[in-house]
């Protein structure tokens, strides 16, 4: 567990998808208050919305085009990702925003947020995202967050209408830092050919 005389863990939260009608947008702010209130995480946001990406060009080609997102996930210590289910999958813009980037996610912990219209709260966009996540070298948390029926959990201003989220996001939180904090700690003490 991380001591709290040690430093925060940075860790980014990306919300990933430029929709303009976008319900995910509550959950992702919610979810970074939490990370905020957490007095062992710095967290900064990421909006898919903000990357202005190019029709001609793809991958980590084009990194240096988006230096706020590479330096973040350089320093970081992991990250969350929050997404919206689309047809049972992630939308386009997550895949490219992550794809930005490669060796830098090596050996980091990333959490998942699933956000749907439906029953099943992102359950499937989150098996979508794990293979890729893997890939990438970002080992995920096992305590995933699922919003199902995303309408009926925000009013029109934000404000979660349901509390059982309050220690849903706490297993989530823990989760997520004792990884961060594992991961940290391998990285700075074992070697590795990735860094």
């Amino acid at each position: 567990m991380l001591n709290m005389d040690d430093e925060k863990l940075f860790i980014p939260l990306l919300l990933g998808t430029n929709r303009k009608s976008r319900e995910s947008e509550a959950a992702a702010r919610w979810v970074f208050e939490k990370m905020r209130e957490d007095g062992r995480i710095e967290p900064v946001f990421f909006d898919a919305r903000d990357f202005d990406l190019p029709q001609d060009d793809y991958g980590p080609n084009i990194k240096d085009a988006f230096p706020e997102w590479r330096d973040a996930i350089i320093k970081s210590d992991g990250l969350v990702i929050v997404t919206p289910e689309y047809n049972h999958g992630y939308p386009g813009v997550l895949k490219s925003v992550l794809d930005l980037l490669l060796r830098e996610y090596v050996h980091k912990a990333v959490a998942l947020v699933g956000v749907s219209k439906g029953p099943w709260g992102g359950t499937r966009v989150i098996e979508a995202c794990v293979p890729i996540v893997r890939e990438l070298g970002l080992a995920v948390t096992f305590t995933d967050l699922h919003f199902p029926r995303i309408t009926e959990k925000f009013d029109d201003e934000g404000r979660l209408l349901d509390e059982a989220y309050e220690k849903r996001v706490e297993s989530f939180l823990e989760e997520l830092v004792w990884m961060a904090s594992a991961l940290r700690w391998g990285r700075k003490n074992l070697e590795s050919r990735y860094h």
